[in-house]
């Protein structure tokens, strides 16, 4: 007789108390030869590491795009991190894998608001933007999704300064499901269903930032064409941890010094996509951008410990990134060095 625990559906509820979750790519299946992210003789290390890591920790398989993957389960925050770290995983939240095994990454949940207090002049002096068609910078202090923000970006007449909206296409796949389960309701309801004009029609807000730069749906726009950089002076993150009792959840702003110089994401844009935003808005073309993400450092992980904004550090590394091949530039999505960023004072920290 099986084992319950060898069923995929209470190992995976067997998983949800175990609240750090360490994702790791294993191997692509697809192909003539399976290709592995490990070697055989490492891939025992890695199971073995996680329980000497956590004797209470288990895991459990995930697949997203046609890849294959573990999710590592630690009841220990610091376990997990040193697991993350040795094997370069990633963090997911604990519903991102859903009973039948998919995993549905869960990325733009990171710096959904960020502010740019400098002017157009410093941009293009930084970035060696050529054109600028933004006219007079409009005078926006805050950013927020599906609005647009300014950023600079390759085209083919060159380094730009441009208007561009905040959030690339979503995954075929998420859009998929969204419409799968729209189609689902007017079925039950005994409606007729066009499942090809759903799909079409499915409003798709657009995705902020990216995390699995490796992922299908990401790939297409590896090259240098569809690199942008995002200026900024601060970012927020979400601060449960100081949210007032009955109140709103407060954020934390992040800048690289009190006098929040100017500074730069590492971004990538997506020219001339046609789908629906809004459903008022029916289906538009736009051009769209978000920036990468990664693991959080020192100054940012305590208050938002899955991730953080890729940022770039200087003029060497916005050239890096606007100009190199996608196997050196990829190299810029880590986590700032902890002296080059602050949390900003509240001004409850002041009084």
């Amino acid at each position: 007789m099986a084992n319950r625990r060898d069923n995929p559906i209470t190992r995976w509820r067997m998983a949800r108390p175990r609240q750090h979750h360490v994702l790791l790519w294993w191997s692509d299946p697809s192909g003539r030869e399976v290709r592995w992210n490990f070697p055989l003789p490492v891939r025992g290390k890695v199971l073995s590491s996680a329980v000497e890591l956590d004797s209470n920790s288990n895991s459990y398989a995930a697949d997203y795009e046609g890849n294959h993957y573990l999710v590592f389960c630690f009841n220990s925050r610091e376990a997990a991190r040193y697991f993350r770290d040795r094997w370069q995983g990633q963090f997911i939240d604990t519903d991102e894998v859903n009973r039948k095994g998919v995993w549905t990454p869960r990325e733009g949940n990171v710096c959904n608001l960020y502010r740019m207090l400098s002017n157009q002049d410093a941009i293009r002096s930084i970035t060696r933007a050529m054109i600028d068609s933004t006219g007079n910078m409009e005078p926006i202090t805050e950013f927020w999704p599906d609005y647009r923000a300014p950023i600079v970006r390759n085209t083919p007449s060159g380094r730009e300064l441009a208007y561009v909206r905040w959030g690339l296409p979503s995954s075929s796949q998420a859009i998929f499901q969204a419409a799968t389960k729209r189609a689902d309701g007017l079925r039950k309801k005994n409606k007729p269903v066009d499942f090809q004009e759903l799909l079409k029609m499915e409003p798709d807000g657009g995705t902020t930032n990216v995390r699995n730069v490796e992922s299908k749906h990401w790939k297409r726009w590896h090259g240098v064409e569809f690199r942008c950089v995002v200026p900024f002076t601060s970012f927020a993150e979400p601060d449960p941890a100081n949210k007032p009792e009955g109140g709103r959840t407060p954020n934390a702003w992040f800048a690289a010094d009190p006098s929040h110089p100017l500074m730069f994401f590492a971004g990538i844009w997506v020219p001339q996509w046609e789908s629906v935003r809004k459903v008022k808005e029916g289906l538009t073309v736009n051009d769209l951008f978000g920036f990468l993400t990664t693991e959080p450092n020192g100054v940012v992980e305590p208050v938002h410990q899955k991730a953080m904004p890729a940022i770039l550090a200087n003029s060497d590394e916005i050239e890096t990134w606007l100009t190199a091949p996608w196997e050196e530039a990829r190299q810029l999505q880590r986590p700032l060095r902890e002296d080059q960023l602050i949390l900003v004072p509240t001004e409850k920290d002041a009084a």
